[in-house]
């Protein structure tokens, strides 16, 4: 039996990112991963501009001005945002200007109006810049022309998103959305819609799974329940493995007698690399690689609760690197408090649901309400995160502090 720690070294050993890539019309490609650098034909700003309502000016002109001894300039010009300036700016003259609008040739220097008093033609200027260029934002400032602007391997957001249009990015290169196909193994599953019979359990892995996947934008395959025959078994995974980076399967990989799904694993060419790890809930954990067809097989546990904390502990940091992120594929874990007393299993590490929140400045746990059983799906509702018990500890007290993995919003 694996350790967590060595049971993830392997599983992120055997994943390497994806390099196809498809060209996505930018509002398409929001959540996306970029496949290329990105550069820009443009600086930004575009031009020097103004970053206030004001007056152009000379800083020259103005640098003694104050309320006593007023300096006044001739107004030549209104120049507007997306205006060009009409006149090149002589000493002893000024133009209004707005924000965002073009610096007019001959002028260094933004007066904002609040320290200016207009009359006509002229504005005088009642106290000095505190510095050549105030207010200006030079051409180039932010970003020049040619470099890189966008890095591959990023997830495409908001904030990304802007500065793709900004930099007329009208169609991006992006990796393509990992392929992933799940199933569910066991005779006595039924589907939601069905009625349930004395003995049948209804099949709420496929569904959680399914909705695991559409949040981490990834595209899935349901292939439905499958029975506990080998055939039904060996046929279904052949066929997941054709089509998919990634299959997922829940149940049969214990040690059961209808547990069949490592043996038609390595049947089928597979490299079983996981078979079982030191995790509570979770123990039951195959992962195996397909070297030939570049796929790879997570076999997780049956009961709902381990198939989500396995899930969200193994599969999903997995399947980030797939998709090509270059980095925040990691799971992210955060030191907190908890509120309640916590039980550990001393042969395994135990993960423990509930949620965590923000108070005064520091993370603080409380775990879900009722038993905290691998068969209970109940009590997950909610949840946003699992304490970490570590192997050995005889539990963790009221009040003391513990490492804490954040689960996918």
């Amino acid at each position: 039996m694996l350790s967590v720690a060595d049971a993830e070294h392997l599983i992120f050993a055997a994943v390497h990112p994806l390099t196809d890539s498809e060209g996505v019309r930018l509002p398409e490609a929001t959540g996306r991963i970029l496949a290329t650098a990105v550069r820009s034909q443009l600086d930004f700003p575009h031009w020097d501009n103004s970053a206030m309502d004001g007056y152009a000016v000379r800083f020259e002109d103005v640098a003694a001005a104050s309320g006593e001894t007023p300096v006044s300039l001739q107004v030549i010009e209104n120049i507007a945002a997306g205006t060009p300036p009409q006149h090149t700016l002589k000493s002893g003259q000024a133009a209004r200007i707005f924000t965002g609008a073009m610096v007019p040739p001959g002028a260094d220097t933004i007066v904002m109006q609040e320290a200016t008093r207009r009359d006509g033609d002229r504005v005088d200027v009642l106290q000095p810049p505190k510095a050549c260029g105030e207010f200006v934002r030079h051409r180039g400032r932010f970003y020049q022309a040619g470099t890189p602007l966008l890095n591959a391997g990023i997830r495409l957001q908001a904030a990304e998103i802007a500065v793709l249009a900004a930099a007329q990015c009208n169609v991006v290169k992006v990796i393509r959305k990992p392929r992933v196909a799940i199933l569910s193994t066991g005779s006595e599953l039924v589907a939601p819609n069905q009625p349930l019979k004395p003995g049948q359990i209804v099949d709420s892995n496929q569904y959680a799974l399914a909705a695991f996947l559409h949040q981490l934008d990834i595209e899935a395959l349901r292939l439905g329940i499958v029975p506990d025959t080998p055939q039904s078994l060996r046929q279904t995974i052949r066929e997941a493995l054709q089509w998919g980076d990634v299959v997922i399967s829940t149940g049969g990989v214990s040690v059961g007698d209808y547990d069949y799904i490592e043996g038609i694993l390595q049947d089928l060419g597979g490299e079983i690399q996981v078979q079982s790890v030191a995790i509570k809930p979770g123990k039951p954990l195959t992962m195996a690689r397909f070297p030939k067809l570049r796929s790879l097989y997570f076999g997780l546990p049956g009961n709902p609760v381990s198939a989500l904390v396995t899930a969200w502990r193994f599969v999903q940091p997995a399947l980030l690197k797939l998709s090509g992120l270059s980095h925040g594929w990691h799971p992210q874990f955060v030191e907190a408090t908890t509120e309640l007393a916590l039980p550990a299993a001393p042969s395994r590490e135990t993960y423990i649901w509930g949620q965590v929140a923000i108070r005064d400045g520091q993370f603080h746990f409380n775990c879900a309400g009722g038993s905290f059983s691998s068969g209970n799906l109940v009590n997950l509702a909610q949840t946003n995160a699992c304490a970490v018990i570590p192997v050995g500890s005889p539990g963790i007290a009221a009040g003391e502090r513990l490492s804490v993995l954040l689960l996918q919003s």
